[in-house]
């Protein structure tokens, strides 16, 4: 064999030994990517998890009603029927918490008729009761409402018009009923039976992300005596005496307000029946340190109605908020 051939054998053994080598060097390389992809996405599971929903509340359903000088109830039906549409066009949503005042007037034949609206949902549902939700005296009291719920929503399997559930690992749900019920006032009061099952919720639940649910708030976005939570210094000293991050969703004064005391963040909804005919869709992220709380704030498409509404009300910021009571975030140390 001569000096060129072995030369050119050698050639061409180096040419298939560094073709071999960028080969296995490139499967080597997306071994370690992919390992270390993996690795980041285990991390970010481990390291955070998040839940979406959405708070409507005093949609104050009437079937066949009229407008009053605040309320716009002769379009409720309207108003509920395009926030349920908003919130069906709304991805990721884990359920839907309506807090209190669903129908305007305690009659069975309201709830009956506004139950087909909210059947349209798309995600599961809960209820807070409100004043206007149940007789004072009248049929239409705690068992027969929860057993129309029952019977129309099959994710709504409660005895109790208190109850609580996990949507998600590390979240807690507490739904609260502080509406007097054998008195005809608008004020509130959290009993004591309900404080000590409170109590013990909140202590079985110290390295959640607590959410509680109910319908006259624990801190008012104005003051005003006849609505107040009787005993809401007791309730907000329960709440206070934790130390995992509590946020605290209510309704009743058709006002946007959000207050942050230390970890617990006091969220009042507006109303959807009067302006500004609005609801909130909440987004939490539980991190490894701390908690946010991302709001989106959701007006009527219905703007006729809206517009309407405005003109009803005296000093509409009252009710709208500032900005940071709309839209933002908020965020909870650990």
């Amino acid at each position: 064999m001569s000096d060129r051939t072995k030369k050119q054998k050698c050639n061409n053994k180096k040419k298939k030994e560094g073709f071999f080598t960028k080969v296995v060097n490139t499967l080597i390389t997306l071994v370690l990517t992919a390992g270390m992809l993996c690795g980041l996405q285990a991390y970010s599971v481990a390291g955070m998890s998040g839940l979406k929903f959405a708070q409507l509340s005093d949609v104050h359903f009437l079937e066949n009603g009229a407008n009053t000088t605040y309320k716009m109830t002769g379009r409720s039906p309207e108003l509920l029927d395009d926030a349920v549409a908003q919130i069906n066009e709304t991805k990721g949503l884990d359920f839907v918490m309506i807090t209190g005042d669903l129908i305007d007037k305690s009659f069975e034949k309201e709830l009956r008729a506004v139950l087909p609206h909210l059947e349209k949902l798309e995600t599961p549902w809960y209820f807070a009761f409100g004043n206007h939700d149940r007789c004072v005296g009248g049929y239409l009291n705690t068992l027969v409402y929860l057993e129309m719920l029952r019977n129309s929503n099959p994710n709504f399997k409660y005895k109790k018009p208190y109850y609580s559930f996990k949507p998600k690992k590390n979240f807690k749900v507490i739904v609260l009923d502080n509406i007097i019920t054998d008195e005809i006032t608008s004020n509130g009061y959290l009993d004591e039976v309900q404080y000590r099952w409170l109590k013990k919720e909140l202590d079985s639940s110290k390295k959640d992300v607590v959410l509680v649910f109910m319908h006259v708030p624990v801190v008012e976005p104005f003051v005003s005596p006849s609505h107040k939570l009787r005993n809401a210094g007791a309730v907000k000293s329960l709440l206070e005496s934790y130390d995992n991050p509590i946020g605290v969703f209510q309704g009743h004064y058709h006002a946007a307000k959000i207050t942050q005391h230390d970890n617990v963040l006091y969220v009042n909804s507006p109303a959807l029946v009067s302006y500004p005919n609005a609801f909130r869709i909440v987004n939490v992220t539980n991190y490894k340190d701390k908690v946010v709380f991302d709001f989106t704030w959701k007006e009527t498409r219905k703007t006729d109605i809206q517009r309407m509404a405005k003109m009803l009300v005296f000093g509409s910021i009252i009710y709208t908020g500032e900005k940071q009571d709309q839209t933002g975030l908020y965020e909870i140390k650990k």
